[in-house]
């Protein structure tokens, strides 16, 4: 009898700490189209791809021109639609006109079911 509530009791501080593991996933930028310091002809899409399905209503992104060639300006926000992929670990940012040569910087805040908001960025050149 003592070792089947000894049993219960490790299954049940085990089953604990996994639901805790999983409750505190939070999602991660695991890969981007275009990548990260990539330089590229002009994307009509730039894909995010996370670690985690995405709470869509809570999760974005803004995309900002940080520099063009023979210029130098503040960044600038480039008009983008920003929507989920077909994958629920996708968001997909699509400016609403072609991507001139420059720089150029995502800016992503990603939800998953945690409710935990994780942010990030990276930069890629426009050819």
């Amino acid at each position: 009898m003592q070792s089947f509530r000894t049993f219960i009791a490790v299954t049940a501080m085990t089953a604990g700490l996994f639901l805790t593991a999983l409750a505190q996933a939070h999602p991660k930028l695991v890969s981007s189209q275009p990548a990260a310091e990539a330089s590229v002809a002009a994307p009509a899409t730039i894909e995010l791809h996370f670690s985690e399905n995405l709470v869509t209503q809570f999760s974005g992104a803004r995309l900002m021109m940080t520099g063009m060639q023979g210029m130098s300006h503040e960044p600038m926000a480039i008009p983008a639609k920003i929507s989920a992929g077909s994958d629920p670990k996708t968001m997909l940012i699509t400016p609403v006109k072609p991507l001139v040569p420059g720089t150029y910087r995502v800016e992503w805040r990603a939800v998953s079911s945690d409710t935990h908001p994780i942010t990030g960025n990276y930069s890629f050149t426009v050819k």
